[in-house]
């Protein structure tokens, strides 16, 4: 067994961090418009980053029916509003004499910043442009598990309630403060405990701690070569614990494992003690497993402080490639047709047509011989083959493993897809559109400039039901938003990342021009509600990886039995009957 211990020379704090703070990623990241209405991302962190791109501002007017002014620009609140803090003394002197003054902060940026997560009706919007409902008192950087044991005891004491706060990428409102709320309120910030604390060679586990970034867990696997595979779009900023609470899926689970089939034990603290397994098998039947609980919890039960995961030699080979197909119905033929093999690839997606032009629209404009050559393809796809540019979808490929593993996908995967009226598209577009998932949200935090909102949306869907909860949701979007009077028409557009054998995830995006329309960060938010429920009412679940948080609450008695409900109900309140972790997500929300 290898420890694998390397502490930082600096201090994690959120206000001093590399990351935005209050919108997504990076302060070294963003869109820009250009003078003559080109757009380019700064910096040198993605595929995106470098050269201008003339043909995205003409789309998004093109698909909103819109026109965008460049100096028409929403302001954003130079000075966000405060609470004054809720302070427990007697809690706050006994920590002030128990831990170094470096693990807590009463700071107002510090606070706002661990009061909201990346919603975009409920929070985002809010923080950036009018003010968010609450926020919390103190933030508390937790650097061990020995520490959380202390500070849970003492908020149990005098009655505080605790947040557990990951890398704040939610988007299911799971940290907005409830309302009903009247106690000092701490968040948790876990990224200090952000250690790989042993690794098994033999046995091929790694102990991580909950508060690692999952770019940084990679890379420290990497330097040992080993990978744990589970690749969400936020990887960059989302944490291990942030994954196993809401219970996520990564883009390459078809050969690593949702988040559930990575981890092998969880350690959460909890009022009650701690609840793990105390020695971890690869299985064993052992009755009801208590930790299964803790995936999903959504900061209800405690704060969990490490995991035991499955961990892979690093692929000898990775490879990118694509297709595109005449339309939607072909690729999604296509998907349950590989869904039955033996050859499926680590990741792969399918976009419609809407998404698919979006992904163009975000290419550099090409010159030289490269226009030729791109010119002669587009050529090719629109007049011999006979694609119509207005039906067309694209699906990209992630292939990892050995060289004959990789071989045998692409060669496979390339004579399914041509026999499904599909043209192979090359390996450089498969590539681009795995990446641009990770600058989409950079994309909504650009266009809120220019009164345009917009948020995702996901759900897990049987095969036989794909067209009709597509067709639902799309149908509901043009009733509200024409019911709303919002200007211009309204965006929606859909993707397949995930497939299993009896059904596929399908992440929607939606957006519209709010110019002029008063709240409409509130009317946007009941619209997504509304949305919701069309498509739960077409045979889509309420989440498929982002969770319920307070966003979906509405829709737990859609999803579980009353007696289900009970049964946690009656688990929290044995285990944390004063309601320490009180941020009441999911079934406990208000």
């Amino acid at each position: 067994m290898n420890k694998l211990y390397k502490p930082k020379t600096e201090k994690f704090f959120a206000h001093t961090h590399t990351t935005w703070g209050h919108k997504w990623g990076y302060k070294d990241s963003k869109f820009i418009l250009n003078e003559d209405r080109s757009v380019r991302m700064i910096g040198d962190r993605y595929e995106l980053c470098g050269p201008d791109m003339p043909d995205f501002i003409p789309y998004v007017e093109e698909v909103l029916g819109i026109t965008i002014d460049p100096n028409d620009i929403l302001p954003e609140v130079e000075t966000k509003p405060v609470r004054e803090p809720n302070i427990n003394i007697e809690f706050v002197d006994q920590i002030k004499s128990t831990f170094p003054d470096d693990r807590y902060s009463f700071t107002d940026e510090d606070r706002l910043i661990h009061s909201h997560g990346q919603t975009t009706s409920e929070e985002v919007y809010k923080i950036l442009y009018s003010e968010i409902d609450s926020n919390v008192d103190m933030v508390f950087y937790i650097e061990t598990e020995e520490e959380a044991v202390a500070l849970i005891s003492l908020a149990q004491e005098h009655d505080v309630c605790l947040v557990p706060f990951g890398g704040g990428t939610s988007v299911s409102s799971a940290l907005k403060i409830p309302a009903s709320e009247t106690r000092m309120v701490v968040a948790i910030d876990t990224r200090r405990m952000d250690q790989i604390e042993w690794i098994n060679d033999e046995d091929r586990r790694v102990c991580v701690q909950a508060g690692i970034i999952g770019s940084r867990l990679e890379e420290l696997l990497g330097e040992k070569g080993y990978t744990v595979g589970h690749e969400p779009d936020s990887i960059e900023l989302s944490t291990l614990g942030g994954w196993i609470a809401t219970n996520a899926s990564g883009m390459k689970k078809n050969r690593y494992g949702n988040i559930e089939d990575i981890v092998e034990n969880v350690s959460m603290v909890s009022p009650n003690g701690k609840i793990e397994q105390v020695d971890p098998i690869t299985r064993a039947s052992i009755g009801i497993a208590p930790q299964s609980i803790l995936f999903g919890s959504e900061g209800n039960l405690g704060l969990i402080t490490k995991a035991i995961l499955k961990i892979h030699k690093k692929p000898e080979e990775k490879k990118y490639n694509s297709a595109i197909f005449p339309d939607w119905e072909t690729g999604v033929k296509f998907l349950y047709e590989l869904s039955k093999t033996s050859f499926i690839p680590a990741s792969v997606r399918l976009v419609d047509n809407v998404q698919f032009r979006f992904g163009q629209a975000l290419k550099p404009k090409s010159e030289g011989m490269k226009k030729v050559i791109d010119d002669l393809k587009k050529f090719m796809v629109l007049n011999v083959k006979g694609i119509d540019a207005n039906q067309m979808c694209a699906s990209t490929f992630v292939m990892e493993g050995s060289r004959e593993e990789v071989a045998y996908q692409e060669k496979n995967i390339s004579k399914l897809a041509k026999a499904n009226g599909g043209l192979i598209g090359g390996s450089e577009n498969g590539k681009r559109g795995y990446m641009l998932t990770f600058a989409i949200a950079y994309v909504r935090d650009f266009l809120t400039d220019f009164h345009i909102i917009g948020e995702t949306m996901e759900t897990s869907v049987p095969w036989s039901k794909i067209q009709q909860t597509c067709q639902a949701a799309e149908k509901k979007l043009v009733e509200l938003h024409t019911k709303h009077k919002f200007p211009g028409i309204p965006y929606m557009s859909y993707r397949i990342p995930q497939i299993y054998h009896t059904g596929v995830c399908i992440y929607f995006m939606l957006g519209m021009s709010v110019k002029g329309i008063p709240h409409a960060e509130d009317i946007f938010g009941s619209i997504e509600h509304e949305i919701r429920k069309v498509i739960m009412e077409n045979g889509g679940s309420i989440s498929h990886h982002h969770g319920v948080g307070k966003l979906r609450k509405d829709f737990m008695t859609n999803t579980l039995s009353q007696s289900s409900i009970d049964l946690i109900k009656d688990i929290k309140e044995v285990h944390d009957p004063k309601n320490i972790f009180g941020i009441r997500n999911n079934v406990f929300a208000d």
